[in-house]
């Protein structure tokens, strides 16, 4: 989806915004990248339009996935169908006559997301199974995550806030980390000396100067 796909949105009646699906896909995405991005091993491909502006077909995106030969094949989506009730829920998808490895990327995501977000529902079959273009024509396992419901009374004031996309980004990139092995970068740390003093006061004033800009600083005697 993008910004201008018809009906993808918010139902009015719990969100007078009316917030579009692809602002709530790309939040989440965006997210999923900043932690991977401090993994080393990983690479990334976005196969949308980041600005919201352009609408990338299924098949463009799934034709990206294929020649660049990913490993997993993960789409973020927000679903709808329950016209203001309070079912809903998470559901995640894969094709009618999946691989083996795309049954366990399912089951892997579908219950990191619940740990992490507990948006949990009344889905009779929250591990689907359905003919979706994406998780049909990509080569390499593929899941389609639904994130909650945008006409849920129950769903929409949890999938608005901050907190359940930040959730729902752990919950993928745990199983991503996971399932590749990643491991986390090296961080070098510096440590910068300000200044000597002849006077403790003196120090103690530079130490509260550095807590008020938002750095750690300590004093020592040589």
């Amino acid at each position: 989806h993008y910004l201008d796909t018809p009906g993808k949105r918010c139902h009015k009646d719990l969100d007078p915004n009316e917030t579009r699906e692809w602002w709530l896909n790309n939040r989440v995405a965006d997210k999923l990248e900043k932690i991977l991005a401090e993994y080393d091993g990983l690479e990334i491909l976005r196969v949308d339009d980041t600005t919201g502006k352009k609408n990338v077909t299924l098949k463009e995106r799934t034709d990206k996935a294929n020649e660049w030969g990913a490993d997993y094949y993960i789409a973020i989506h927000f679903n709808a169908g329950v016209n203001g009730g309070k079912g809903g829920g998470i559901v995640v998808f894969v094709y009618t006559n999946p691989q083996a490895a795309s049954v366990e990327l399912q089951k892997a995501l579908y219950d990191s997301m619940i740990k992490h977000g507990g948006l949990k529902g009344n889905r009779a079959t929250p591990l689907a199974r359905k003919n979706l273009h994406e998780v049909r024509e990509t080569r390499m396992p593929a899941c389609l995550c639904e994130l909650g419901f945008m006409d849920s009374a129950t769903d929409v004031p949890v999938i608005l806030t901050e907190e359940y996309a930040d959730n729902m980004a752990e919950a993928i990139a745990e199983v991503v980390i996971e399932k590749s092995g990643a491991k986390k970068k090296a961080r070098t740390l510096y440590r910068v000396q300000v200044g000597a003093f002849g006077k403790k006061e003196n120090a103690e004033a530079m130490l509260k100067k550095l807590d008020a800009a938002g750095f750690d600083g300590y004093i020592t005697t040589l």
